[in-house]
């Protein structure tokens, strides 16, 4: 199964652009096209090294996920100015014709080194590089950063929410309070390959074959006079349903689905209940000796309402007879830290080392490459490194664009991805996997080559040189 959608914009929601006669490509930032021009006008074409990287750890993050880079080779592969974006341009009087039929045969043409998808990321370590001519490499700059950053986000965030349910399944159900249809689907699939088990996003499902799991709205058990009648029209329509039990009194919620069961007997197919407020921890209890005493040992029990890994591991640790939990809004935006401090930096061009002595904001100049040193099947530390240093530990980075054409460890698929990002956390420490603040934290550390590489830089550009 491939990572992709099967339309090109049913992931990004760009199909309402265009027909806004709003071309993609001006998804970016009016700074890139101006910057573009000015190159252009200095001929500065040689080739440019830019890395994209998170400055530091959000707060309650002891790793990140790398996510997004199949949607990034998408753009990368498909970006183009058409002629609403050309005539647009025109009109804003700063861009001359030259300029703008340049921009009509604009096509990205570069290498882009980065780690694979689902791989553990810590700060100032790439997570990928562009190579590419000055133009090219800087125009990409905001849709890249936008790709990485939201997909990584989501998956470290339900990484987390995995970890609190210990085993347990996990179903995504934040559509709804998306910040946008479109993130709607880069969520579900960033969460997918952090592990969840299953959307209620139909689109995503669709798109990326994500399992679709749903329940039932308050609003289908209001509608009919009496919730038995709700309970009972359901779960012959759908064998082996959920059935939402909270919409009057929880506990005679669950009295009824026992109930209907003897009604029923063998036509009797419910597969679970969900609970979706009040004491979860106490409920779910209670709910599970009513099931049981019912003869219903196999009905399951699924627990919502504003879900995170705190509170999940809380009723986890208490012996909560929950089997699913439903996570939305708090994963689908990651509510305790909804944006990281990611950058897209120029590393080297035309072969010399880059570097920013901005306070607080440091750069590592030229291409690198960042290994991890393992012990026992466990990582230890990674070290970034000289793009050409032969290091202790496992490169990370892989060739997945070449030429501006996919390489083969750009194709790989989400299933491969998800894989990948199981095999790679277990191979974390378990204290960096731990929902607490890891003491000590994940050390990164710096070859002497590039160290000292960038202090050469650093001097050279102090003042008095």
């Amino acid at each position: 199964m491939s990572g992709r959608p099967p339309a090109p914009d049913s992931g990004d929601g760009l199909r309402s652009l265009q027909s806004r006669g709003v071309s993609p490509a001006l998804l970016t930032d009016l700074y890139q096209l101006t910057m573009l021009q000015a190159y252009e006008e200095e001929g500065m074409r040689e080739t440019a090294v830019f890395s994209l990287f998170v400055r530091r750890m959000p707060p309650q993050r002891n790793y990140l996920l790398a996510c997004g880079l199949d949607d990034v080779l998408d753009y990368l592969e498909a970006v183009r100015f058409d002629r609403a974006a050309l005539d647009y341009l025109a009109t804003l009087g700063r861009f001359s014709d030259r300029f703008l039929q340049r921009l009509e045969r604009f096509r990205f043409s570069g290498d882009v080194l980065a780690l694979p998808e689902g791989m553990p990321v810590f700060a100032n370590e790439p997570i990928l590089e562009v190579a590419a001519p000055l133009p090219e490499a800087q125009f990409i700059e905001t849709a890249v950063m936008n790709l990485v950053h939201h997909q990584t986000v989501i998956a470290s965030k339900a990484a987390r929410v995995l970890e609190a349910a210990q085993g347990r399944s996990i179903v995504d159900f934040g559509l709804r309070r998306m910040h946008g249809l479109h993130a709607g689907l880069g969520a579900a699939r960033a969460a997918y390959i952090a592990g969840i088990d299953g959307t209620s996003n139909v689109a995503a499902s669709q798109c990326y074959g994500i399992p679709p799991s749903g329940t039932m709205a308050h609003s289908y058990v209001q509608a009919h006079d009496d919730e038995a009648d709700a309970f009972r029209a359901f779960a012959r329509l759908y064998p082996g349903t959920v059935l939402l039990v909270d919409t009057y009194d929880t506990i005679a919620g669950v009295h009824t689905v026992a109930a209907l069961s003897r009604e029923l007997g063998a036509e009797f197919r419910v597969g679970a209940i969900r609970l979706d407020s009040g004491d979860l921890q106490a409920l779910a209890v209670e709910a599970r000796q009513i099931l049981d005493a019912a003869g219903l040992p196999h009905v399951r029990i699924v627990a919502s309402s504003s879900l995170n890994e705190d509170l999940i591991a809380a009723l986890v640790r208490g012996g909560a007879p929950i089997d699913i939990f439903g996570v939305g809004t708090e994963m689908g935006v990651s509510r305790d830290a909804p944006t990281i401090d990611i950058v897209y930096k120029l590393v080297e061009y035309a072969g010399r080392g880059r570097l920013k002595l901005s306070p607080g904001k440091p750069v590592l100049p030229g291409r690198k490459q960042v290994f991890r040193v393992e012990r026992d099947g466990l990582a230890q530390r990674d070290v970034v490194a000289r793009h050409d240093e032969r290091l202790d530990g496992r490169p990370l980075l892989e060739p997945v664009m070449i030429a501006g054409a996919r390489a083969a460890a750009g194709r790989t698929s989400l299933a491969d991805a998800r894989e990948r990002c199981r095999r790679e956390l277990a191979r974390l420490p378990a204290h960096i996997r731990a929902l607490a603040p890891a003491q000590p934290p994940y050390a990164v550390d710096i070859s002497e080559a590039l160290a000292a590489g960038r202090e050469r830089l650093a001097s050279a550009k102090a003042p008095g040189r």
